[in-house]
């Protein structure tokens, strides 16, 4: 398949306009690798009304099978969001309407164990992704999420034998885990704290619930993978994971979505809980359609002496609020944030990372890349709080940005709210364009022009990708190609 994709691109007139040698940058470069789709029929496919009511909600929580705790929380989270403005400080999403998107969507199969069982159109879906090729090579579980709802979900023998849980969350919330989920959930994003936290907590669906025992060392990571196929849809999946003292996980989150000429909506939540001296490494890999609003939350609170590591790799998405947050509760405790964001024409991507210390002696280190082109906006957002209690601690913030042409936008916007003066704070920021020099250097190797930007873009993101395991580094690195030909 792979050389008749390849044997399509070198004939295709649009790729041959610039000659032979600005053809090697797509060579192997599948770009129809996250834009298919496939036909949504009632058959197949559960639909719910588009819009936003109390009946709607209500059905959610009926057809989830939710108890009346979390039913009740449902109806209180759409109180609340009819109530909270939508927030007027960054990129205008005035382009999404609630009233035209359908906040459920579901295949008419039930979530299966194996990976035979489930429906060929969506295994193809989840094959083309390379989803189960990874599981076999390099995971320790996947669970795969279509639409509102996991199709698919396993977990190693050995894995499951040392007491990780990993499990998605609706089996957790109605089986034997109820009052570990009714104790954690959306306490760390309370449905209080902005508009789309409260339509979160209103219709959510499907993600993965993960456990990791006291002492317990994961020695390869665990996976979710969320793809939105339905047109005119929300995607709003809970990611809940918590990593006992002396625990360690490193989990990572993928997403895609084909494009359509209607928006679509993620509104996603991820919890994190770090237990004392324990280490999580949180990484994601976004490539969503640029028709996308992505407005997800992200948030983790570490205990004593224990570590949250955030890789995460932006790519997509017609505007986003993004922001994931360390709350560095205990003495000692770190976070470390590495991302890159890449805005391409018609985007405007509104990105950062908040650290706030309470704990003593903690410490935290932000290291951002931003990259727009063809008139994108990337703005790079971040917020450094240091409380009275945190005497000691040290923050660190690095941003830098790459224009890639005079008509792209980069804004940085750093904040800082330092309560004692007992702590160690600095911020860095560099803004630049790909130096010519640098590119005839390459140019004079025999390295076509668009090749060579290519090549330094990558590096520019290097940060992140040399952070990430190998196929996720290479599918970062395929989709800077891909931003570089507007793919």
């Amino acid at each position: 398949m792979e050389n008749k994709i390849q044997e399509g691109m070198r004939q295709d007139p649009a790729i041959n306009i610039e000659g032979e040698q600005d053809r090697i940058l797509l060579d192997g470069v599948q770009r129809e690798l996250y834009d298919f789709k496939d036909e949504e029929n009632e058959a197949d496919f559960y639909r719910m009304d588009e819009g936003l009511t109390e009946e709607i909600v209500k059905a959610i929580s009926e057809e989830k099978k939710d108890p009346e705790w979390m039913r009740e929380f449902r109806l209180k989270s759409l109180e609340l969001y009819h109530k909270i403005d939508v927030p007027d400080w960054g990129p205008p999403i005035d382009g999404l309407d609630m009233n035209r998107i359908a906040t459920y969507v579901r295949s008419r199969s039930d979530m299966k164990g194996s990976w035979e069982e489930v429906p060929e159109d969506i295994k193809n879906a989840f094959e083309k992704l390379g989803i189960p090729q990874a599981e076999r090579e390099s995971l320790a579980g996947v669970g795969a999420q279509y639409d509102s709802e996991l199709v698919y979900h396993n977990v190693r023998e050995d894995v499951a034998a040392q007491g990780v849980i990993y499990s998605d969350l609706e089996s957790a919330l109605t089986g034997e885990y109820e009052q570990m989920i009714r104790d954690h959930f959306m306490k760390l994003v309370p449905p209080t704290d902005h508009k789309f936290a409260a339509l979160h907590g209103a219709v959510w669906s499907g993600g993965s619930f993960v456990y990791v025992p006291k002492g317990v060392k994961v020695e390869i990571p665990l996976q979710s993978y969320f793809r939105l196929n339905a047109k005119g849809a929300g995607q709003f999946e809970h990611t809940l994971i918590i990593v006992e003292e002396g625990a360690d996980l490193h989990f990572i989150e993928g997403c895609s979505a084909p494009k359509y000429n209607v928006a679509n909506l993620h509104a996603g939540c991820v919890e994190l809980y770090v237990g004392k001296n324990a280490r999580l490494r949180y990484s994601t890999i976004e490539n969503w359609s640029k028709n996308m609003y992505n407005l997800n939350t992200k948030r983790a609170i570490v205990e004593e002496g224990g570590v949250i590591e955030w890789v995460s790799g932006s790519f997509g998405s017609h505007e986003s609020y993004l922001y994931p947050t360390s709350v560095l509760k205990g003495d000692g405790s770190h976070a470390e944030f590495t991302g890159v964001t890449f805005a391409g024409a018609g985007q405007n991507l509104d990105t950062g990372a908040k650290m706030i210390h309470i704990g003593k002696n903690t410490s935290s280190f932000i290291d951002t890349k931003s990259i727009c082109k063809s008139g994108g906006i990337s703005t790079y957002r971040s917020s450094v709080e240091i409380r009275k209690s945190a005497e000691g601690s040290k923050a660190s913030v690095n941003c830098g940005s790459l224009m890639l042409d005079s008509i792209s936008r980069s804004d940085t916007v750093p904040a800082a709210d330092v309560r004692t003066n007992k702590a160690d704070v600095g911020h860095e920021a560099k803004i630049g364009r790909i130096s010519d020099e640098a590119v005839f250097y390459l140019m004079s190797r025999g390295i076509s022009e668009a090749e060579a930007r290519a090549m330094i873009v990558s590096g520019f993101a290097s940060p992140v990708s040399k952070e990430l395991p190998l196929e996720y580094a290479a599918e970062m690195n395929n989709l800077i190609k891909l931003e570089m030909e507007g793919g």
